[in-house]
Order: structure tokens, then C-alpha cells, then sequence
């Protein structure tokens, strides 16, 4: 089962060191578990003493006498459960407390990693799934042990009475435990995948309940239903599966458990014909109802439900852990732009050797980028989809931090204090209730109204504010088209402040001809703009174009580009034989 697993090492390290870092408690956990498993040594000879011995052959008193031993094991047997629980929590403490420290130094770790995201799951894994894989330790570490015990004994009590009694016994035994044993990879894989979507349930919960306000604001409460819903279901069909497959449990007990009791009592009349007497047949079915069938039934129980969870919960707290940071080379790009900019202008943004990835581990998005972006530039990002022009739109903007290098804005490091210094609209623009003023002004409260009507007439969003009934007029954002919420997050960023306009995809809901109009107004109004490109006009529109294709950037012209770069190339095809986009 743990072999299957992706840190299978790891975790078998998790699990032995808690013992391996208290050696002296072997010997008394050996002693204890031993007196535990006395009874199951000493019923099937104390049932069948008692009987041929005593109570068959008229001595009541010999029968009570054994009946006597049967009693004081188990009075032993209570005093060694209670010393192994004792000693139980001496290990199992330890390892919950190793737990908790991996997974809040991996969370503190990835939380002081620029880029990466907050890990809402974490709560999860420090509450539900350090409490699921402590107990299922201490199930797995009782069962096991039991198991060993229990079996060992079982397996000499036997053999002391009777021999010819284990071949009735073991078979059906090991053909039990073998099938129970085949099926825990499957049930590990069940298991892990409902601890994913549990966190995933968790996250889409704490995601939502975070944006509320956002939720409501935007008209987004149908879709953010769905979304958390679909991810109940998910795990909902988790559960439904897992609990299938545990059906295999009950099979692997029925084989291994009953089917001995089953033998015992159809070979009878071969016993018997073997020197067994009636005390013997007694014993040997004490033997495996008493002990060998209840043993197999908590290993099955135990390591079909507490070992596949500790197996699997590690494996995914394993996973969370801080992991080095990726030491894929740098593709490095100079891409100040051309001698067109004044000597000595400051620049209005630099990017120096970044470097981004999502998660830790993962191949970076943007390897090595050195970029600088003067006032009066435009510049088209292209590539094909999925390339990370997004990811460069959100690290210009602020929105992720880079793992290496730097990104600077006038001069200072992006961050917070310099929100005001640039924009970011993203493709699905941001338009909340309240009035279309307010909305307007969001980043430039105080405009005077003749500034914001020149704003809407130079963007395209004249017409819209007209049709909407005026400035004063309230905005429903369900009530909007993705192309009229676009232009008002345009109208917005036009009146901001900010000398540096990064517009990813954000006219992508616009027809050909306003977007044009759209891009013309930005790039006329002054500082930089960035445009994360989706038509070749706009590229063809631009000042400068920066293509992305994962291994390599170009920076240049449109004529240039056409003929050095055979990823812009094939873009421009595909562009041009493209239909056109729908308004």
C-alpha cells in the first residue's frame, strides 16, 4: 500500500521515527503486548482441558480450575492492554506534534514565497487531517501489533493441541488476509482521492466565503453556487466510491474468518477419527472464534479504513511541504526599446531576471526576464494560449510576486504603496453595484463630470453611459454584457492616475473596431501601455511586440518579428485566417 505512494520513504520515515527516537520502550511494548495475547493462547487449551479433562470425565472441580486459568489471563491481559495504552501515547503524541510542525513550517515557508498563493487548504490539513492521520497511527500501531500477537499465539495454541487442526485453519486464513492485502492500493487511491477533494471542498468554501461582499457585489452568486457545489459533488462521489470498494472487506473476512469455522466443523468427523476429543473440537473452534476471527477482522477493519488514511493523509501533507525553489536556467531578454526614448529618461518600468512559477517545483512560466518600458511605449504581448502572458500581465500589475529578480515601477519595487502608479484590467472586468460614478471613479474620486464624459467619449464609452441614464444612473452588474462591463473598467482606467496601463485581454468582448479605439485612446493619453494581445490588429497597432513562446522571448517590430520569429509567424497565419470575432 505505502510502496504505491508517492513519498512512500518519507512517509515510512514519519512513521518509524516517533519509535525509533524512544528505543527503551521496545522491550516493555514487546512484554505488555505479549501479556496482552495471552488469552489468545490459553482459551482453546483452557476450553478443552476443561472439558476432556473435567467436566467430560466427571470432575467439575478440574473444569473450574481451567475455566480459573482461562479467567486470570485475562486479568493479565487487561493490565498489559492498559500499559500498551500508555505507552501508545508516549509515540503517538510525538507524531502528531511532528506533523503539525511540518505542515505550518511548509505553510509559513510557501506564505514568505513571493508568488505564491495563500494556502487556504492549510486549515484543513492542521485540523481535520493531523487529527485523522494521529488517531489512524494509534489504530494502525493497536492493530498491527494485535494482529502479530494474536496470530503467533494462535498459531502455537494450536499447534500445541492439535496440528491437523491448522491445516482446516491457516489456508482459508492466508487466502483472506492475501485478498484483503491486494486490495489496499486500490483503496489508497479512493482514500487519497477523497482527502483532495475534501481540501478542495474546503478551499472552493473558504474562497467564497472570503468574496462574499464581491460576490453579491458583482451579481456572481449563481456562478460561485455552482462552482462551490461542483466541488461538493466531487467529493460526495468520492465518498460514494470509497465506500463501494470497501465492500472487498467484508469478502476478505468471510474467506478468512468464517470459512475456518465453516472447515472446523465440516472436518469433524476427521478429527475425531485423528484422536480429537469433544474438549479439542471446542478448543479449536475458541481458538479462531475468539481470537484468530476477531483479529482478522480488526486488521481489516484497521488497516482497510486507519492504514489507507495515514498512508494517504501523509502522503498529502507530504506534498505541501516547502520545497526548494526551481533552478531551471534563465532565459534571459534584453528589451529596452530602441534609441526612439530620450537618453537618460527614467524608465517607467523595468523587470530584471524574473522569475515566476506556480507551486514549488514547477517549471517557471517566466525564466530570466529583463524588460524596461519607457513613457510613450506600447507594447503587444502575444504567444499562444496558456503561454503565461496573463501571468507577465499580473507581475507587472502586482497582482504575483516574482520568485527571483525584481520589478520595479518609476523606480520602486511593485508593491502596495505603488497601486497608484499602474492599472490592471483583466479580461472579465470588475464592475460592482452602486451608481456608474462611482464606478467610474473608482481609482479618481473628484473628477468633475466634463472630464469623465471626455474619458468615455475618447475609450468608446460615450454611448453606453447615455443608455445607461447618466452618470448617476445604478449599475446592476448581472444586467450588464461582458462587453459593456469591459468598457466601463476602460472609462475607469482611463481616469486613473496611474502613467502605466496593462490591459490584459480586456477588449476581448468588443468588436474590431472598439477595441481599436479603445487601444488608440490609451496609447494617446500618456505613460506606458502593455496590451496582452488576442487580435493582430492590435499587435500591428503597437509600438513594440514581445512574444512568448515558453523557451525563448522576441522583442521587436511587426515586419521584423515576421521574418526572425517563426512562432509570430505562425501566429499572424492563424490570425489572418481566423474568422473574425464575434462583437
Amino acid at each position: 500500500m505505502i510502496g504505491g505512494l508517492a513519498h512512500c520513504g518519507r512517509i515510512l520515515d514519519i512513521v518509524i521515527t516517533p519509535i525509533r527516537r524512544r528505543p527503551s520502550l521496545l522491550v516493555p511494548f514487546l512484554l505488555w503486548s505479549t501479556a496482552e495475547a495471552l488469552p489468545a493462547f490459553t482459551t482453546g487449551h483452557a476450553v478443552a482441558r476443561a472439558v476432556d479433562d473435567g467436566f467430560a470425565a466427571g470432575r467439575p472441580l478440574t473444569g473450574l480450575g481451567w475455566l480459573a486459568v482461562l479467567g486470570a489471563s485475562w486479568a493479565v491481559a487487561a493490565v498489559g492492554a492498559r500499559q500498551i495504552l500508555l505507552l501508545l501515547a508516549s509515540v503517538v503524541e510525538p507524531f502528531r506534534d511532528d506533523l503539525l510542525s511540518r505542515i505550518v513550517g511548509g505553510t509559513l515557508s510557501r506564505a514568505g514565497t513571493p508568488g505564491d498563493r495563500a494556502d487556504t487548504a492549510a486549515v484543513s490539513r492542521m485540523s481535520h487531517q493531523v487529527e485523522l492521520a494521529r488517531d489512524s497511527y494509534a489504530a494502525v500501531i493497536t492493530v498491527v501489533r494485535t494482529f502479530v500477537f494474536t496470530l503467533v499465539s494462535v498459531v502455537l495454541g494450536l499447534l500445541t493441541l492439535m496440528p491437523e487442526v491448522l491445516v482446516l485453519v491457516l489456508p482459508p486464513f492466508l487466502v483472506g488476509l492475501v485478498l484483503f492485502l491486494a486490495s489496499l492500493p486500490a483503496l489508497a487511491g479512493r482514500q487519497r482521492a477523497f482527502i483532495l477533494a475534501d481540501e478542495n471542498t474546503a478551499e472552493s468554501v473558504a474562497t467564497m466565503v472570503a468574496g462574499l461582499r464581491d460576490i453579491t457585489a458583482c451579481g456572481a452568486a449563481d456562478r460561485t453556487r455552482a462552482t462551490v457545489g461542483s466541488a461538493v459533488r466531487r467529493q460526495a462521489r468520492a465518498a460514494h466510491v470509497l465506500a463501494r470498494l470497501t465492500a472487498v472487506r467484508t469478502l476478505a473476512l468471510a474467506v478468512g474468518g468464517w470459512l475456518p469455522v465453516l472447515l472446523l466443523l465440516a472436518g469433524t468427523p476427521w478429527l475425531i477419527r485423528e484422536g480429537a476429543g469433544p474438549g479439542v473440537i471446542l478448543g479449536a473452534l475458541a481458538f479462531v472464534m475468539q481470537s484468530l476471527t476477531p483479529t482478522l477482522g480488526s486488521l481489516v477493519q484497521g488497516l482497510g479504513v486507519s492504514g489507507v488514511r495515514l498512508a494517504v493523509t501523509l502522503d498529502r501533507i507530504l506534498e505541501t511541504e516547502c520545497r526548494p525553489a526551481s533552478t531551471a536556467p534563465s532565459t534571459a531578454l534584453s528589451a529596452a526599446p530602441d534609441g526612439s526614448v530620450p537618453v537618460g529618461a527614467a524608465p517607467r518600468l523595468e523587470l530584471r531576471g524574473v522569475v515566476f512559477a506556480y507551486g514549488a517545483g514547477a517549471e517557471p512560466v517566466v525564466s530570466g526576464l529583463d524588460l524596461t518600458v519607457h513613457d510613450g511605449d506600447h507594447i503587444a504581448v502575444v504567444g499562444p494560449s496558456g503561454i503565461g502572458k496573463s501571468t507577465l500581465a499580473a507581475l507587472i500589475a502586482g497582482v504575483l510576486r516574482p520568485q527571483r529578480g525584481e520589478i520595479l515601477v518609476d523606480g520602486s519595487p511593485t508593491g502596495p504603496a505603488m497601486a497608484h502608479a499602474r492599472v490592471l484590467i483583466p479580461q472579465q472586468a470588475y464592475v460592482f453595484r452602486g451608481s456608474l460614478a462611482e464606478n467610474l471613479l473608482y481609482h479618481a474620486p473628484g473628477t468633475p463630470a466634463p472630464a469623465i464624459e471626455r474619458a468615455a467619449e475618447a475609450v468608446g464609452g460615450a454611448e453606453l453611459v447615455r443608455r445607461l441614464g447618466g452618470l448617476h444612473a445604478q449599475v446592476d452588474p448581472g444586467a450588464l454584457s461582458a462587453g459593456e462591463r469591459q468598457l466601463i473598467a476602460l472609462v475607469r482606467a482611463y481616469l486613473a492616475p496611474a502613467r502605466l496601463v496593462v490591459l490584459d485581454e480586456a477588449t476581448c468582448h468588443l468588436d474590431p473596431a472598439a477595441e481599436a479605439r479603445a487601444e488608440e485612446a490609451f496609447a494617446r493619453r500618456g505613460g506606458a501601455l502593455i496590451v496582452i494581445a488576442h487580435r493582430l490588429t492590435s499587435a500591428a497597432r503597437a509600438r513594440h511586440i514581445l512574444v512568448m513562446d515558453g523557451t525563448r522571448v522576441s522583442l521587436g517590430v511587426h515586419e521584423r518579428l515576421i521574418s526572425e520569429s517563426p512562432l509570430y509567424a505562425d501566429l499572424v497565419g492563424h490570425w489572418r485566417t481566423a474568422s473574425p470575432s464575434p462583437a
